[in-house]
This record gives C-alpha cells, sequence and structure tokens, in this order.
C-alpha cells in the first residue's frame, strides 16, 4: 500500500472501528460513503409519505417547487404551511438553513394567485445579504407567474430604489431602516395595501437595534385583513414584544432548538494518527474537523 493510501481509521458506532484508504475518504464530502449506515436518514418516514400538494400548496406552486428540485417539504414547512394557508398568522421558531423562506413564500405566492395585486407583500430580513436570497426564492418559485420583486437595503442608490417601487412589484423585501428612509422620503410610497408582512430572523433584526425601524414600518401598514409572519431562531423577551405588538391569534410552530441542527445536516467524525493530520485537514474539503487530542 502507497504512502497515499495509508488506512485511516473511521469509528461508527454501529460498526465499531475500521480502517479506510484516503482514497474512500475522499469522497465523504461528494455523497455518502462506502457503508454508510442505514440508519443515515435526513428525512422522518412521515416527511417522506408527504408532499407539498398533502399540504394545500397549488398545482403551480407544486410545479415550481419541482423545477427546484424540492421533492418533500421540511419541519417548518410542513407545520406551518396548513396554517398558514388557511389564513392564520404564524410564529415559527427555527435555524437558519431550515426552509422557513418557502414556508412564508409559499402562502403569500398562493394568495397572490387568488387575488392579484401590487404592494401585496413586505419581508423584513436583518441584512441585505439574507434580503437577497429571500427575493431570489421568491423570484424562483414565481418565474411561472410572473412575480416581480424589489430589494429595498442600503448600500444601494435610494433613487434606483425609488424607481423600483414606483413601478409597484407584488413583494418588497428590504431591511427595516432602509424602508423606513423610503417611507420618509420616497414621495407617493406607502405600505397601506399590504397584505402580508413577514419578520425574518426577528431575534437578530432587534439585536441590531431596528426595533424603533420596525414599530414605524407596523404603525404604516394596515391592521385588519394582514396576515403577519414571524419568524425567529430564539424567543427573546423582545421577540415576545413584537409577536404582541405585530401578530394576531398567531400559531405557534417550534422545530429550533438551542444547541440542536439543522436536520439535514450529516455529522461524522474521524479518528485520524497525529501524523495524518495535516493530510486529512487537505483532504476533507468544506467541513469543519475537530481533533481532540
Amino acid at each position: 500500500m502507497s504512502q497515499a493510501e495509508t488506512p485511516i481509521c473511521w469509528v461508527r458506532p454501529s460498526l465499531g472501528r475500521r480502517c479506510l484508504p484516503l482514497a474512500v475518504l475522499r469522497t465523504i464530502h461528494r455523497g455518502r460513503p462506502a457503508g454508510r449506515p442505514s440508519n443515515f436518514k435526513n428525512f422522518s418516514q412521515k416527511s417522506i409519505l408527504m408532499s407539498f400538494k398533502s399540504l394545500g400548496v397549488c398545482d403551480v406552486l407544486c410545479e415550481a417547487c419541482e423545477k427546484l428540485k424540492w421533492t418533500s417539504p421540511t419541519r417548518i414547512q410542513a407545520e406551518s404551511l396548513p396554517s398558514a394557508l388557511s389564513g392564520r398568522d404564524i410564529i415559527g421558531l427555527a435555524e437558519t438553513g431550515s426552509g422557513k423562506t418557502a414556508a412564508f413564500a409559499l402562502p403569500i405566492l398562493q394568495a397572490l394567485l387568488d387575488s392579484p395585486a401590487r404592494l401585496f407583500a413586505l419581508v423584513l430580513a436583518p441584512t441585505r445579504e439574507l434580503a437577497f436570497q429571500i427575493s431570489e426564492q421568491f423570484e424562483a418559485l414565481g418565474i411561472s407567474i410572473g412575480l416581480k420583486c424589489a430589494v429595498i437595503v442600503g448600500g444601494v442608490d435610494m433613487m434606483t430604489q425609488a424607481v423600483a417601487l414606483a413601478r409597484q412589484p407584488h413583494i418588497i423585501i428590504g431591511t427595516p431602516g432602509r424602508v423606513v428612509d423610503h417611507l420618509h422620503n420616497t414621495k407617493g410610497f406607502s405600505l397601506r395595501s399590504i397584505k402580508f408582512l413577514v419578520l425574518d430572523e426577528a431575534d437578530r433584526m432587534l439585536s441590531l437595534d431596528f426595533e424603533e425601524a420596525i414599530n414605524t414600518i407596523l404603525s404604516s401598514l394596515p391592521r385588519e385583513n394582514r396576515h403577519t409572519y414571524l419568524f425567529s431562531a430564539t424567543m427573546t423577551s423582545k421577540v415576545a414584544k413584537l409577536q404582541r405588538a405585530s401578530l394576531v391569534n398567531p400559531v405557534r410552530i417550534e422545530v429550533s432548538e438551542k444547541y440542536g441542527t439543522v436536520a439535514t445536516l450529516s455529522q461524522q467524525y474521524l479518528f485520524v494518527p497525529a501524523k495524518y493530520k495535516v493530510r486529512m485537514g487537505c483532504v476533507v474539503r468544506a467541513r469543519v474537523c475537530v481533533f481532540v487530542l
């Protein structure tokens, strides 16, 4: 056996210690390695049998999900979509990466299909990067229905954004501070026609001192005939206060654990002799390796 193929010990709880060559270990980040235990699953059996259609999502949006290769709903989607589609306000406790964007995008788009209107929904996010990510998902889901989105964030020319708002997009995604700037400075811009409000990663927004901006936005929105979805990784006292101020009789869905990880994350560990640790750091890319000496 050559030096490149020197075996590394791989321990699995069900099978004990095994020695695998580095050539096999190189495939770990690309897919399931040889001999991976059959009890490693991304979803429960219940979620495998569930579909977006069975949750009440319309055919047009189900086709959009299929094009995005979303074969089955995540836990937050499965638990929130039925209530959201029935018209209830939602407070969802879910970590980043759990699929919560689709959990609020699908009900909004389905309602938009039933009652087409401009300036239909406002989505607030704590950062520019997240706002653009949310916009990309909305546009991907709504590409077949001609959905128009506008991203309103700091660091971009306000005049350009004002022109985009004047075109009256269906969905506005923005950071609270920049949305307030347009409420104060952009002639003709109003949120009075908004039917859906989404507060994504509310705990992060409040930790970034957006509370005053959020209150200003809430006072500019209609109180009646408005649906509100609040998503947060944790339930802090500030988030609870925001919930009482913005939601009406919400359904609470909790799929987040304080020290948990996303259910679809595959976690593995390797016992590596000291002389191979530098090499392993080069072989196993795009993952975190924790060495305990």
